[in-house]
């Protein structure tokens, strides 16, 4: 990782934001129905300027070279993809961004996929914070649709620590930037 300022790395730095803007404590109510201690909205990490290039550089080391594209499941994949992709850009690594629908389009050029996705693209399918890693895999599911290859799921934040095994069922390659434990929680396994 990058030295981004007196020795601290630009993952020291990107876990620092998220528990200062993102993580919240109490008592909480989980997709799943169950309650935890801890939430975390990464979307208030991921979508503030001072931590964008943050996110953008930490996802960017764990992106193999054969990538050209990157994208996920609509919302939270969104900044996570479209930063990343213009910091490469800016980096002159070419990676087309995309979104993926939750549901089909059915009218224009229809659909799951919104943006620049090319049939043989080698892919990394991102989210902002997964539990389960349903999102991820639904994503991925739909990128191999689109013609694609996934070549590795990323998560700026794993809370629920089961998505590497999810993924490697379906021949997947799963890398979290941030765990559940590197912020001081257990994972919230199942949630």
């Amino acid at each position: 990782m990058t030295d981004v300022s007196g020795g601290t790395t630009t993952l020291d730095a990107l876990r620092q934001h998220l528990l200062a803007h993102s993580v919240r404590r109490g008592t909480f109510v989980l997709k799943n129905g169950k309650t935890s201690d801890w939430f975390i909205d990464s979307k208030q990490t991921v979508c503030r300027p001072e931590a964008m290039l943050l996110v953008a550089d930490a996802v960017l080391d764990l992106i193999p070279d054969e990538a050209t594209a990157i994208g996920g499941l609509t919302m939270g994949a969104d900044p996570v993809a479209f930063v990343t992709a213009a910091v490469a850009a800016s980096r002159g690594r070419p990676l087309r961004a995309f979104s993926v629908r939750k549901e089909p389009k059915d009218h224009g050029g229809g659909g799951r996929i919104a943006g620049a996705l090319d049939p043989g693209d080698k892919v990394v399918v991102t989210e902002d914070t997964v539990t389960r890693g349903s999102s991820l895999l639904e994503a991925a599911r739909a990128v191999r649709e689109a013609g694609a290859d996934p070549v590795l799921l990323i998560a700026v934040v794993d809370r629920g620590g089961t998505v590497e095994e999810m993924a490697a069922a379906e021949g997947l390659v799963f890398r979290a930037v941030v765990t559940a434990p590197d912020l001081g929680f257990p994972y919230e396994r199942g949630g």
